[in-house]
């Protein structure tokens, strides 16, 4: 399924008769970690212009609408010519329904009380039109890649044709040229033997055989080569499988030997594989190895093992034993790698400070093993750099190779995936992804998380950051959003969007939420202490609103200290506001007696967000990100944030753009009547309170 992040969130058009039946969809899937973007249409002429202003992912459309009926919903959408896949909801699947949804054009049909199933239903026809759309994209760039490719050939000095069945089915003017032909009309058709001088044609014919078998062809084949006048010359031949015109054939390329130097030619092609500093063969080089090994795997015929594989700590490293050793300790990590292969395994220089390792036909225990013993092996030696000396440990990723896997990308991903997995759990581990034991290895990174965030929490081992909020409108007073971290325990900060949702699924995130209150009142205390009082918003999760009690917390954090409720402000975003609605009400109701304020986050990118304001009164909306993304050049944004910004000030709201990327947006910001504005472009969040307000 695509990535859930801000750049590819699901564009989702729903067609149900209620806003609140449509936003708990909206909710249930972004509570399930997916990035929604969500249309409703009521009426065909809704529709017709939505699908008209937009590319739509996926439709939603309730079987038992009145408003806008089923029916009429596909049928707008298969007029619209869009490759959008419709999921029929329903209340209760019978056969009738099933049938009728089906031959309607739905795609599946999802149950409305069933969330999982819905969500699953969604992830699959989003992945589904993900897959078509890149197949189109890439037929596309394989079509423009041949036309390139053809006018490619025809400008080349290279002699180069397409053989198909030992037949000439394409050829170049500089291969006409050197045969001695006219046209092409000439040779077409015409056997590759025929370019062949008779004491070679056996041979020839072998190697042909041998090729047409499937087995690889050798990189250069000598002969004497013969002309349209029978006159012979030394030639050389390279081989490669290509298509053309959707056919698969050969390519081949003709050299006149003398022009070859065979020795320099062999040692630049070596040069040109290697990298420099290490000695291992360089990117390029070993991503042809990969993809020859994905392609072997994606027929069926063997397994292989990928690692990509980063020193820990790495610029500690570098801070003990001087920048200028950086190449020494490559080529020394370099050189280890290769001391623990054996013969089947292959290393490179993926680029930077990560290496690759390709282990050719190993199922997955060989794979595992190679990795721990690169672990290993790197853990129990002394790497000397000049007159110091130091251990290197390893993170390890890596996924095995086979037929279920079969795609570089997805490769590559994975074991990236893998090895950030084993960098962020602390370094010094492997972490190899098995296709056929993906849940296995899933259950054993999710409990090494879930105990370092038990840790964490015991240890005091997050780490709160400051990010400056900034009035527009002249009010000076210090104001900051709290934004959490974890602390890696090496110098480095793992951001939430790491361990939240692991957090969420085994019932920590209210823990959480109490360390968070609980560090910025007495960050609030320490300030009022120093004569600079300061409001911080800190943002509290559902699991709070479900979990009893910390409201009542908050009561008791603000009195141990003696902070007065005004510089706390709690924040809940829209779409799990709309889904706890009831407890939203009694938590907000709760803190208000503190004095604590109130803010929604994520606003806006809901149905109808306005509607929620009938039911509750925050003091602060924070606009959702989108809003601000490429705002200069977005004038329906600029519309919309200035109409927000009018509606919320008319109910005394105050409003906060988040995500500021730059000055032209501070302007459109000021223009729109919004009261905050933070952002990066403004100040990045830190661990000290330091921005100057005045």
């Amino acid at each position: 399924m695509p990535d859930s992040n801000a750049e590819s969130a699901l564009r989702l058009l729903i067609v149900d008769d209620r806003v609140e039946d449509a936003e708990a969809v909206v909710s249930g899937l972004r509570n399930a970690g997916i990035a929604v973007r969500p249309l409703r249409a009521t009426s065909s002429e809704d529709l017709g212009r939505l699908l008209t202003g937009q590319v739509i992912d996926v439709a939603i459309a309730a079987h038992a609408a009145v408003t806008l009926p089923f029916a009429q919903a596909l049928q707008c959408i298969a007029d619209s010519g869009q490759d959008i896949p419709v999921i029929a909801l329903v209340d209760a699947l019978d056969e009738t329904a099933f049938v009728d949804v089906m031959l309607g054009g739905a795609r599946t049909v999802a149950l409305r009380h069933a969330p999982q199933q819905l969500l699953a239903a969604v992830r699959d026809a989003w992945a589904d039109r993900q897959a078509r759309r890149n197949l189109r994209r890439l037929e596309a760039r394989v079509r423009e890649s041949e036309r390139r490719s053809d006018a490619l050939i025809d400008s080349s000095r290279d002699p180069i044709a397409y053989i198909h069945e030992g037949m000439h089915i394409r050829a170049n003017a500089a291969y006409l040229e050197m045969f001695g032909y006219g046209d092409f009309q000439q040779i077409e058709g015409v056997s590759l033997l025929d370019m062949v001088a008779p004491q070679h044609v056996d041979a020839f014919k072998t190697l042909l055989k041998s090729l047409s078998r499937g087995e690889p062809p050798p990189l250069r084949h000598e002969i004497e080569a013969r002309d349209a006048d029978g006159n012979a010359f030394p030639a050389a031949m390279e081989f490669t499988a290509a298509q053309y015109e959707g056919e698969p054939c050969l390519q081949v390329v003709f050299r006149r030997r003398e022009l070859i130097d065979p020795e320099l030619a062999h040692e630049l092609e070596a040069l040109r594989q290697r990298d420099h500093v290490t000695g291992l063969l360089n990117r390029p080089a070993f991503l042809r190895e990969l993809e020859d090994a994905v392609d072997d795997a994606a027929r069926g015929q063997s397994r292989h093992g990928f690692l990509m594989i980063e020193p820990d700590r790495h610029q500690q490293l570098l801070a003990d034993i001087g920048l200028d050793h950086a190449d020494d300790l490559l080529a020394a990590a370099a050189a280890r790698l290769e001391s623990l292969l054996d013969a089947p395994a292959i290393a490179a220089r993926y680029g930077g400070t990560t290496f690759a390792v390709l282990l050719r036909d190993g199922d997955y225990h060989a794979t595992a093993a190679l990795a721990e013993r690169l672990r290993a092996g790197f853990a129990d030696h002394v790497f000397d750099m000049g007159a110091r000396s130091t251990v290197v440990t390893l993170s390890i990723g890596g996924i095995q190779i086979g037929e279920t896997s079969a795609n570089v990308g997805q490769v590559l991903a994975r074991a990236t995936q893998a090895l950030e997995s084993a960098s962020g759990a602390g370094g010094d581990q492997c972490e190899v992804f098995d296709p056929g034991a993906a849940d296995r290895l899933e259950q054993e990174r999710l409990q090494i998380w879930i105990a370092r965030l038990r840790a964490a929490l015991d240890h005091d081992g997050f780490v709160l950051h400051y990010q400056p909020v900034i009035n527009l409108q002249g009010d000076t007073a210090p104001v900051y959003e709290c934004l959490l971290r974890l602390d890696g325990g090496d110098g480095e900060l793992v951001a939430p969007g790491t361990f939240l949702q692991i957090a969420e699924d085994h019932g920590m995130l209210a823990q959480i939420d109490r360390y968070v209150v609980s560090r910025a009142i007495a960050a609030i205390a320490r300030r009022l202490h120093e004569g600079r009082p300061t409001t911080l918003l800190v943002k509290v999760s559902q699991a709070s609103l479900e979990a009893a009690g910390l409201a009542a917390f908050i009561g008791e954090q603000l009195a141990h200290h003696q902070v007065p409720g005004k510089y706390l402000v709690l924040q809940l975003p829209e779409s799990k506001v709309f889904t706890h609605l009831k407890a939203t009400q009694a938590f907000a109701a709760h803190v208000a007696r503190f004095d604590c304020a109130f803010a929604l986050e994520q606003f806006g990118a809901g149905l109808d967000s306005f509607q929620l304001l009938s039911h509750l009164q925050p003091n602060l909306l924070k606009l959702d990100r989108s809003f601000t993304q490429g705002l200069p050049s977005n004038a329906e944004n600029q519309a919309r944030l200035t109409e927000i910004a009018a509606r919320a000030r008319d109910i005394g709201i105050r409003t906060i753009a988040e995500f500021v990327q730059d000055a032209a947006s501070m302007s459109i910001l000021f223009a729109a009547g919004i009261d905050y504005v933070q952002g990066n472009f403004l100040a990045p969040a830190g661990p000290g309170m330091h921005y100057d307000f005045e």
